[in-house]
């Protein structure tokens, strides 16, 4: 058993109201907690070799054994995961199945245009690829396909988001709609929200159902997976493990926030920290006073910006920064997540719903995500050295994940002459360099700073009901490489 398997589960089972007795902290996260930690899968015992060597059994690594496999049978891929596979942000997101992708301005300013907009059109489709890959392979993920809901209720954050809806229609995304206050209250009932936008891309679900469904199903391809084995080197041709080498003509680096703990790697993608909470389940009473009918994704326009779902089981699982980075780009083992940050987050839940301040936050947690030093994720294959990676996805990976994995299959498949190029190796974010993050403390001080200012930003505009975004996250914006 990994040590995350014997974690604490919390302070208690109670029935207290609130942020008090009864969450369960850690635990990896809520989504474990009607089935447990998975069985961890044997260890690699010795060198081996491979075709293909995937290093991390989240949703990326995942994602391109299964395309890989699928696409040419032959082939022997090996995925390598240090836990178990989900034990990232995989088994602990928001479950936003949704068409955001990080970067697409700058690709746009980097490539033109036009460019962007096939990178947006392959995302908005690459929701529906994902709702039919589980769907043929029988994996039931919860998935709702009720679109994503972005609201305002500030007239700094209308004024954002109307300028937000304007862009995405500006690449192409025509099925999107505006609504005020009254139309917004139809859908959602947030307490003082102004305005809203809607697009129809986007879908709610449970990402360990998605994730252990998936593992199966590459399995059952005859992908061989070995868990508990943690990767300390990537090299060319080579992925190094306590336990032996995997020799594999292509190895594909799909670590996300974890890449920090690979040798070489610690300055190249920052451990962003991301926490969330789920809720008991409501009563039928509860969701009639909120509405929420068509459980669509939603979220808001502030500056430290909030998600959340209705889950299957009836709760809201919500979720935003809490302590966004720790010293030397460390990450957690069990999820557990700091008192403050739990309280901050009901207190943005009662904000959005004050009619639900009584009612008990059942679990609590938290996870890494990956940030590139210019906030764009990226998909990548050396063909020199035959070493390839995707991810820095900031928060959107559960369906950009899938998008990278067919990106990796074809870069791979072209490379290695069984296909040409294709629509999605031409991509613009595809083989995008970017630079590394400063050293410590420097890296410490700016991301804590920035947050800082983002919430500071967010309290300015709540008071002072200006229709102008607060220059402070302008600020941090510019010096934090977003815009």
């Amino acid at each position: 058993m990994s040590s995350a398997n014997n974690t604490s589960h919390g302070s208690g089972t109670g029935t207290g109201t609130g942020t008090g007795t009864g969450t369960v902290n850690g635990g990896i996260s809520f989504w474990y907690a009607d089935q447990g930690l998975p069985p961890v899968r044997e260890p690699l015992t010795s060198d081996a070799t491979a075709d293909v060597c995937v290093v991390g059994g989240g949703y990326t690594g995942l994602w391109t054994a299964y395309y890989l496999k699928k696409a040419a049978p032959f082939l022997r891929v090996t995925v390598l995961e240090q836990k178990f596979c989900g034990y990232g942000a995989s088994g602990r997101n928001g479950g936003w199945l949704y068409n955001g992708i990080a970067g697409r301005d700058r690709y746009a300013k980097l490539h033109g245009h036009e460019a962007a907009v096939r990178l947006q059109r392959a995302m908005n489709d690459t929701v529906d690829e994902v709702i039919r890959a589980a769907a043929e392979e029988s994996i039931d993920a919860d998935v709702h396909h009720g679109g994503v809901l972005e609201v305002a209720y500030t007239p700094a954050q209308l004024a954002r988001l109307k300028a937000f809806h304007a862009s995405e229609l500006s690449y192409g995304e025509k099925d999107r709609t505006l609504h005020g206050a009254r139309e917004t209250a139809e859908r959602v009932r947030v307490a003082g929200a102004v305005g809203s936008t809607w697009t129809p891309h986007g879908a709610r679900l449970h990402p360990v159902k998605l994730v252990q469904g998936l593992a199966a199903a590459v399995e059952a391809l005859g992908v061989t997976i070995h868990e508990s084995t943690p990767v300390t080197e990537i090299k060319p041709k080579h992925a190094v493990t306590p336990y032996g080498t995997v020799r594999a003509p292509y190895v594909l680096r799909c670590t996300e926030g974890f890449t920090a703990s690979l040798k070489g790697q610690r300055r190249t993608w920052l451990p962003m920290n991301s926490s969330m909470i789920a809720t008991e389940p409501l009563s039928d009473s509860q969701w009639e006073s909120i509405g929420w009918a068509g459980r669509e994704t939603l979220g808001d326009m502030a500056h430290a910006y909030m998600y959340a779902q209705r889950t299957a089981d009836g709760r809201i699982a919500l979720g935003g920064r809490g302590v966004p980075y720790r010293y030397g780009s460390k990450t957690d083992n069990d999820g557990r997540t700091q008192q403050p940050t739990v309280e901050a987050l009901h207190a943005i839940l009662t904000r959005f719903f004050p009619q639900l301040a009584g009612v008990r936050v059942a679990h609590a947690w938290s996870g890494v995500l990956g940030v590139p030093r210019d906030w764009c994720a990226t998909v990548t294959l050396d063909r020199a050295t035959g070493l390839g990676w995707a991810g820095g996805y900031v928060g959107s990976g559960v369906a950009t994940a899938n998008l990278a994995a067919r990106t990796l299959r074809d870069l791979v498949q072209q490379d290695s002459g069984q296909a040409g190029p294709t629509d999605l190796t031409t991509l613009p974010w595809v083989n995008h360099k970017v630079r590394k993050w400063e050293p410590e403390p420097f890296r410490w001080l700016g991301v804590h700073g920035m947050y800082a200012t983002y919430n500071a930003a967010d309290r300015r505009e709540q008071t002072t009901h200006t229709t102008d975004s607060s220059r402070l996250a302008q600020w941090a914006n510019r010096v934090a490489g977003r815009h």
